[in-house]
């Protein structure tokens, strides 16, 4: 794929922004989500948590444009983008974080909220519909299965869980946690097949090995949302996997330090985000003599964890000259490289 810029009446050659990149707005969106954990049951300001908020819906709104914008003027079609093998499932993304905006502007605005929700929800189902179907033809190579394979039906699912219950609409939520959690077992078993038996993924692919941490805690945030904040038998069980996954994690530090900085390293902050909203749900539940500590540890971790991959991210893109064009181009050499390119 052609790294050139189209100049007038030369055609469009331009290459689109890659789907990697929305990954941004869903950290965000998942550091608003702690803060707003934090606001309910360790009593910080409401305040940041809806800053985030709005932090987080900006730049889900300039990702979507600029996406749009580059789109119009490239030769690539989005259809064409969809199907790749290692950017099609992370659209997915577009659709979740509006289903988390949704159910946070419902607490304000519920008709709004619930209409953002809604709208999301169908655009999550179709795609997820449509990239099965898209699967069954026989159309991916073990390389490039990568951990972004769990967003259009596990992250989704498990997220429209949550959201759906917040605006009201408990059936739905038991349906898309079942959906969730069906397609977690499926696509987690060919995942750590693919890490396991084929080669390593390319540098700037390698952080999405960390979705790997989210669905027990996305799981286990829906089933507290849905059954109440309780220990029983499911959210026990969705603790006990989401502590190995966490060390997992651990054992793969090693292999992340050693990476290099790339726009690819977004792929960690929401499912560490996830991860201490529902660990923070569990210390107020133990409620052990000085839980609100550990609590606000994790807060901080989390916070300066993301805040670091952002301050990067803008160094990256503005410290050269086309400097953003340069970290596409490292998101978009690893795509291709799963494909064979």
């Amino acid at each position: 794929m052609t790294e050139t810029t189209s100049e007038p009446g030369r055609g469009r050659t331009s290459p689109r922004i890659p789907l990697n990149t929305l990954a941004i707005a869903f950290g965000l969106a998942g550091l608003a989500g702690v803060w707003t954990t934090a606001g309910r049951l360790l009593g910080a300001s409401d305040v940041v948590g809806q800053v985030l908020w709005i932090v987080a819906a900006v730049a889900w709104v300039w990702l979507i444009v600029a996406h749009l914008r580059r789109g119009a003027r490239s030769a690539e079609t989005l259809s064409q983008q969809l199907r790749h093998p290692a950017q099609g499932p992370i659209a997915a993304l577009v659709p979740t974080v509006g289903m988390l905006l949704g159910a946070d502007l419902h607490r304000f605005v519920p008709l709004a909220g619930t209409v953002l929700v809604l709208a999301s929800l169908v655009v999550t189902a179709l795609f997820a519909g449509w990239i099965l179907a898209y699967w069954h033809a026989g159309n991916l190579t073990p390389e490039a299965f990568h951990g972004g394979y769990l967003l259009p039906t596990v992250g989704a699912g498990l997220i429209a869980a949550t959201t759906s219950f917040r605006i009201g609409l408990p059936v739905v939520a038991i349906g898309a946690f079942a959906v969730g959690v069906f397609f977690w077992v499926v696509i987690s078993t060919v995942l750590l097949a693919r890490l396991a038996f084929f080669p390593p993924l390319p540098a700037a692919l390698t952080p999405t090995c960390a979705i790997l941490l989210a669905p027990p805690a996305v799981a286990g945030t829906a089933w507290f949302t849905i059954n109440g904040e309780k220990p029983d038998l499911v959210s026990v069980a969705l603790l006990g996997l989401l502590v190995l996954m966490t060390l997992q994690q651990l054992f793969l530090l090693p292999r992340y330090r050693v990476l290099p900085f790339s726009l690819g390293f977004w792929s960690f902050t929401f499912p560490l985000a996830a991860a201490v909203a529902y660990g923070i749900e569990w210390l107020s539940i133990a409620a052990f003599a000085g839980w609100q500590a550990v609590a606000w540890v994790l807060v901080a971790l989390v916070t300066v964890v993301i805040a670091a991959i952002g301050v990067r991210s803008l160094l990256l893109v503005t410290s050269v000259r086309r400097g953003a064009r340069r970290a596409e181009s490292v998101l978009r050499r690893a795509d291709n490289a799963v494909e064979g390119r």
